[in-house]
Protein backbone atom coordinates (compact mmCIF):
# COMPACT_ATOMS: atom_id res chain seq x y z
CA UNK A 1 0.00 0.00 0.00
CA UNK A 2 2.63 2.18 0.81
CA UNK A 3 4.35 1.75 -2.84
CA UNK A 4 0.96 2.43 -4.59
CA UNK A 5 0.54 5.51 -2.11
CA UNK A 6 3.71 6.88 -3.42
CA UNK A 7 2.94 6.05 -7.21
CA UNK A 8 -0.02 7.93 -6.87
CA UNK A 9 1.73 10.89 -5.42
CA UNK A 10 4.06 10.65 -7.85
CA UNK A 11 1.54 10.37 -10.63
CA UNK A 12 -0.11 13.41 -9.74
CA UNK A 13 3.30 15.19 -9.99
CA UNK A 14 3.78 14.06 -12.99
CA UNK A 15 0.13 14.93 -14.37
CA UNK A 16 1.19 18.95 -13.84
CA UNK A 17 4.25 18.24 -16.42
CA UNK A 18 2.23 16.44 -19.32
CA UNK A 19 3.85 17.09 -22.30
CA UNK A 20 0.40 18.13 -24.18
CA UNK A 21 -2.43 18.50 -22.96
CA UNK A 22 -4.67 15.35 -22.92
CA UNK A 23 -8.65 15.65 -24.59
CA UNK A 24 -11.25 16.52 -22.62
CA UNK A 25 -12.28 12.68 -21.97
CA UNK A 26 -9.20 11.66 -20.82
CA UNK A 27 -9.21 14.86 -18.41
CA UNK A 28 -12.56 14.13 -17.25
CA UNK A 29 -11.07 10.46 -16.65
CA UNK A 30 -8.23 12.34 -14.91
CA UNK A 31 -10.03 14.28 -13.03
CA UNK A 32 -12.88 11.15 -11.78
CA UNK A 33 -10.13 8.68 -10.89
CA UNK A 34 -8.24 11.13 -8.87
CA UNK A 35 -11.12 12.55 -6.59
CA UNK A 36 -12.21 8.99 -6.27
CA UNK A 37 -8.98 7.76 -4.90
CA UNK A 38 -8.22 10.96 -2.48
CA UNK A 39 -12.56 11.41 -1.03
CA UNK A 40 -14.43 8.87 -2.46
CA UNK A 41 -17.65 8.68 -4.05
CA UNK A 42 -19.39 11.44 -4.99
CA UNK A 43 -21.51 13.48 -2.87
CA UNK A 44 -24.56 16.03 -3.11
CA UNK A 45 -26.76 17.25 -5.74
CA UNK A 46 -25.13 17.41 -9.31
CA UNK A 47 -24.46 21.32 -10.99
CA UNK A 48 -27.15 22.87 -12.92
CA UNK A 49 -27.73 22.03 -16.53
CA UNK A 50 -25.96 25.24 -16.86
CA UNK A 51 -22.63 24.31 -15.33
CA UNK A 52 -21.61 22.56 -18.26
CA UNK A 53 -17.65 21.52 -17.15
CA UNK A 54 -18.95 21.00 -12.88
CA UNK A 55 -21.92 18.53 -14.08
CA UNK A 56 -19.79 16.94 -16.94
CA UNK A 57 -17.21 16.39 -13.75
CA UNK A 58 -19.56 15.32 -11.47
CA UNK A 59 -20.96 12.28 -14.07
CA UNK A 60 -17.57 11.73 -14.96
CA UNK A 61 -16.94 10.82 -11.09
CA UNK A 62 -20.63 9.79 -10.47
CA UNK A 63 -19.63 6.98 -13.25
CA UNK A 64 -16.96 4.86 -11.21
CA UNK A 65 -19.22 5.46 -7.80
CA UNK A 66 -18.01 2.68 -5.83
CA UNK A 67 -14.73 1.97 -7.13
CA UNK A 68 -12.46 1.43 -4.37
CA UNK A 69 -9.51 4.13 -3.24
CA UNK A 70 -6.52 1.28 -4.38
CA UNK A 71 -8.02 0.32 -7.46
CA UNK A 72 -8.90 4.85 -8.63
CA UNK A 73 -4.90 5.16 -7.58
CA UNK A 74 -4.03 2.54 -9.54
CA UNK A 75 -5.98 3.34 -12.35
CA UNK A 76 -4.90 6.93 -12.13
CA UNK A 77 -1.21 5.95 -11.92
CA UNK A 78 -1.48 4.17 -15.36
CA UNK A 79 -3.97 6.92 -17.28
CA UNK A 80 -0.66 9.09 -16.25
CA UNK A 81 1.91 7.04 -17.01
CA UNK A 82 0.19 6.21 -20.84
CA UNK A 83 0.27 9.92 -21.13
CA UNK A 84 3.82 10.81 -20.68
Amino acid sequence: MPDLAKAFAAAAEESKQLPRRPDNDTLLKIYSLYKQATVGDVTGEAPGAFDFVGRAKYDAWKAIKGMSKDDAMRAYVQVIRGLK
